[in-house]
């Protein structure tokens, strides 16, 4: 009879102890990314404050400052995303760069209104400090793209740059940093983009997790021993 009390006692301790395996190591693991992400936020801090690198045809790295000189064109503009700021619906406004010497860019200028009617391209000559954004292709729930209209919602600089005369388009979208000069302008980013870092909640999640199964379990064992 002791025998057979103590077979659920062991298989139930098996199956803790395989169970708390699998939490404590999903908990270090979460550690690990923390300390990862930790340092590319530091490398992101330290590009912010770092002088801009020249933008050449070649793709920098991520999250680095760039610079870009070149002319604006004014015919055309095109329009990514959507996103509603304030009481105001608007959109990511890009436009082609031409730099002379090198293959032309897109410019993700900022947010802009669309409330009011397309909003007017800018023009003429342009210093531009940003980052680089790679091709973000469109997901199964992305809207379609509106070629009529030049309403994009997958970032793709080869569809956007022909739909804007381009041709030959680097293979990326220069996003602008920077501050907005005046309400009838593009509102650029402020900041470079950083990573969300929640992995130390979620490392004491599984640690917590571990505990709590440990006690659910000791308290157990020790009702049953009891009995």
């Amino acid at each position: 009879m002791q025998a057979r009390a103590q077979r659920p006692v062991l298989s139930a301790a098996v199956a803790t102890v395989v169970s708390l395996a699998i939490l404590i190591g999903l908990g270090v693991w979460q550690l690990e990314r923390l300390h990862w992400k930790q340092e590319m936020i530091a490398r992101i801090d330290a590009a912010e404050t770092a002088p801009p690198v020249a933008l050449t045809d070649r793709t920098p790295p991520l999250f680095t400052r760039v610079r870009a000189q070149g002319t604006l064109r004014g015919d055309h503009m095109a329009l990514y995303g959507a996103e509603v700021r304030g009481m105001q619906m608007g959109a990511q406004s890009i436009q082609v760069l031409d730099r002379p010497g090198q293959s032309s860019i897109l410019v993700m200028l900022g947010w802009v209104s669309t409330d009011g009617g397309p909003p007017r391209p800018l023009s003429g000559p342009a210093d531009i400090t940003g980052y680089v954004r790679l091709p973000e292709p469109s997901g199964w729930l992305s809207a379609a793209d509106d070629l009529q209209d030049r309403h994009f919602y997958a970032l793709n600089p080869t569809t956007i740059g022909a739909s804007l005369g381009v041709a030959d388009v680097a293979p990326f979208t220069l996003v602008a940093l920077g501050r907005q000069t005046r309400f009838d302008r593009p509102q650029p980013a402020d900041a470079l983009p950083r990573p969300v870092n929640n992995h130390l909640q979620y490392a004491l999640t599984w640690f917590g997790l571990a505990a709590s199964l440990a006690g659910v379990f000791g308290t157990w064992a020790f009702k049953a021993g009891s009995r």
